[in-house]
């Protein structure tokens, strides 16, 4: 089990939603989008942590929205995470990220294409953060025991590991749900991550995505038993500044999570 403040994750308790728009994109929208997510699971009960990243540093096109000034981006997590009194999440590119945000953020958050990078794992680590680690979409899950050893080496244990899709062809992802499983043996909770895993990856100058099929994941994945749920949300999906092609409806939130949450309260017999 893994503590984020107050927010427990795993061993076999109830499902956490990790949740928010990909890329701090302005106030208004990370403010707002975070009251809402927060209106919805008070009002369902589901234990809240709020995503969202300063920078997104892996974008398909030189001319992509990479985020805002560091300050100006920090200063809006810092205000979400004030008001609202939620743990933050947000990704981390370069080892020289860690030192900038850790007084911020609850968890630091490994990008998929980023796991195998030592150095940022073993600075993370060193950082006593929880860290959450995102399976890479070339690698198996069996060894993201590579990932939770160097971390480890640190001393510290506070570790996630996130399913977000396996590269199938040039521009497609699956997700295995055996991945799941496979990643629960090696002893840390397990997230899913419902709307990366549903992209069309570079396909052209964008990726794109196929958000009808991020509630038929989310459910598959809660009856595997996960621990949390990774969501990104947005007001305007379409006209988001990244990942417009894969973010949930923020209107859509309540309805998924109330399907998903009979199936886990079946599942773990809450």
């Amino acid at each position: 089990m893994v503590k984020v403040n107050q927010v427990k994750i795993g061993d076999n308790l109830p499902l956490v939603l990790i949740a928010g728009p990909c890329v701090v994109e302005n106030r208004e929208i990370t403010l707002s989008t975070a009251e809402r997510i927060i209106e919805i699971t008070n009002k369902l009960n589901v234990p809240f942590i709020f995503k969202s990243s300063f920078k997104k540093a892996n974008r398909t096109s030189l001319n992509s929205f990479t985020g805002l000034e560091f300050d100006e981006a920090i200063s809006i997590l810092k205000e979400v995470k004030e008001k609202f009194k939620v743990p933050l999440v947000t990704d981390i590119h370069s080892p020289e990220d860690i030192s900038l945000v850790s007084s911020i953020v609850d968890i630091l958050q490994i990008p998929a294409f980023l796991c195998r990078q030592t150095d940022l794992l073993i600075t993370a680590g060193e950082s006593g953060k929880v860290v959450n680690v995102k399976k890479g979409q070339f690698l198996a899950p069996e060894d993201m025991k590579h990932a939770i050893e160097k971390i480890e080496s640190t001393g510290n244990k506070n570790i996630l590991l996130t399913e977000r899709g396996t590269t199938f062809g040039y521009h497609n992802l699956v997700v295995d749900m055996r991945a799941l499983v496979t990643m629960r043996e090696l002893g840390y909770p397990v997230v899913m991550d419902a709307t990366h895993s549903v992209q069309t990856p570079s396909n052209s100058n964008i990726t794109g995505g196929q958000p009808k099929f991020i509630e038929p994941l989310s459910k598959a994945a809660v009856a595997v038993g996960i621990d949390a749920l990774f969501l990104e949300v947005h007001p305007d999906p379409p006209n988001a500044l990244s990942d417009a092609g894969s973010q949930l409806h923020i209107d859509k939130l309540e309805s998924l999570l109330k399907s998903v949450l009979k199936i886990d309260k079946a599942v773990k017999g809450y």
